[in-house]
């Protein structure tokens, strides 16, 4: 695999770690700026809400421009967006820092992953999403513990210095790593590639994104209190089991990367399907410390298989504009990220149990699989019918069979 792959790998290493330590942090972010925690949690709505905005507006103005520069040019705004999270003297400016932290998010992914499959063969696509992807998992098991536990012992702050270092190890990697002439922009203009997105399966596409996902969150967002209160674990020892996620997600990443290369239709329903069955055991795999280690592990290998194909298959189905559908496929991550939390917090206010989020993220699951089934079929609609002549004729036209996933 091209040297260029560890360069998208670094900067994603560098952004998952920045997205998901601040939920660590909160307690130290609430004493030192003297907020509450509900208030500090904002903190995290407000970076993913950079997310949602900035992946398809920071996509589209560059859309025009060399890929490298724009991927160093997100990397700039990121590290700006941490340095002044670790200068912020109060939380008005932290929450302003986190929402610009976050708008180069899924521009960074969505562009990184039109790179990545640029630099390959088109039979390694699936693979060099999934080795990008791959800093955003390690992400979870090496830099959140690792920054988190920085935070708790040389204050908040220091956590964003480093995360602010991290970004310029990726901006110089990119500059050093990725071709400089590799991939200029659509010139289709603005008009154009929000045509492509606009197309009915693109958003099929990005709604098998939010709905499986969703699943994901769902669970994911109470796993502390299934772990403490149903598997009987202290809470001392969570921050390990997350980090047993992020394995499972690791490991998920490369196997979805891996397969979807050979059968990319088929990885996606696999793994959506196999979401479903992990979600819907959960309540069983929660009833002892051992199996509950073993469903977490399971939820993140399942989750994660589904990634590689989800990108991979919005950027073909906006061709024109791959970067645009690209990045907002990272946006659709982050709406299923919060609706997730939402469906699932419901489940919990209903009185349903502690582990009734993960049986609404098994019906999410479905649902995304649903989505997924209305996708296939409308290609199969949109596809050429074959005639008979065409079945004698020997000229292959692989173009067209590629929708045939």
């Amino acid at each position: 695999m091209p040297l260029a792959l560890l360069a998208l790998a670094v900067g994603a290493f560098g952004i998952g770690t920045t997205e998901f330590v601040m939920m660590g942090l909160l307690p130290n972010v609430a004493d030192d700026l003297h907020i509450s925690i509900p208030t500090a949690g904002h903190l995290v709505s407000a970076y993913a809400l950079g997310v949602v905005i900035g992946a398809p507006l920071l996509a589209a103005v560059t859309a025009r421009l060399p890929r490298r520069r724009v991927l160093i040019g997100l990397m700039v705004l990121f590290v700006v967006g941490n340095a002044l999270s670790a200068a912020a003297s109060d939380y008005h400016l932290l929450l302003a820092a986190r929402f610009l932290s976050g708008l180069p998010h899924g521009a960074f992914f969505g562009v990184g992953a039109v790179v990545a499959t640029g630099l390959v063969a088109p039979e390694r696509k699936a693979r060099s999403v999934s080795l990008m992807f791959l800093g955003l998992t390690v992400a979870n098991v090496v830099g959140v513990p690792v920054a988190t536990l920085m935070g708790q012992q040389l204050g908040w702050r220091a956590t964003f210095l480093a995360v602010s270092a991290i970004g310029l190890a990726a901006i110089a990697a990119l500059a050093l790593l990725v071709p400089a002439d590799h991939g200029h922009g659509q010139s289709v203009g603005l008009r154009g590639e929000l045509r492509a997105l606009g197309s009915l399966p693109v958003w099929l596409a990005l709604g098998t994104t939010v709905a499986g996902f969703g699943a994901l969150f769902a669970a994911y967002s109470y796993v502390t209190p299934m772990l403490t209160d149903s598997a009987g674990f202290a809470e001392a020892s969570v921050t390990l089991l997350l980090a047993l996620f992020g394995v499972g997600a690791t490991a998920g990443n490369l196997l979805g990367g891996r397969l979807a290369d050979h059968a990319l239709r088929g990885t996606l329903f696999g793994g959506l399907a196999s979401l479903a069955l992990v979600l819907l055991l959960f309540p069983l795999f929660m009833k002892a410390e051992w199996s509950a280690a073993v469903g977490v592990t399971l939820l993140g290998m399942a989750a994660f298989t589904t990634g590689s194909p989800l990108q991979l298959m919005v950027m073909e189905k906006a061709a024109a504009a791959p970067s645009l559908a690209s990045s907002a496929n990272q946006a659709a991550f982050n709406l299923a990220n919060a609706g997730g939390a939402w469906i699932g917090g419901l489940a919990l206010a209903a009185g349903f149990g502690v582990t009734s989020p993960a049986l609404a993220g098994a019906a999410l699951a479905v649902l995304g699989l649903g989505v997924a089934a209305i996708a296939y079929a409308e290609d199969l609609r949109r596809a050429p019918a074959t005639s008979p002549a065409r079945v004698i004729t020997p000229t292959p036209e692989p173009t067209r069979e590629r929708t045939h996933h």
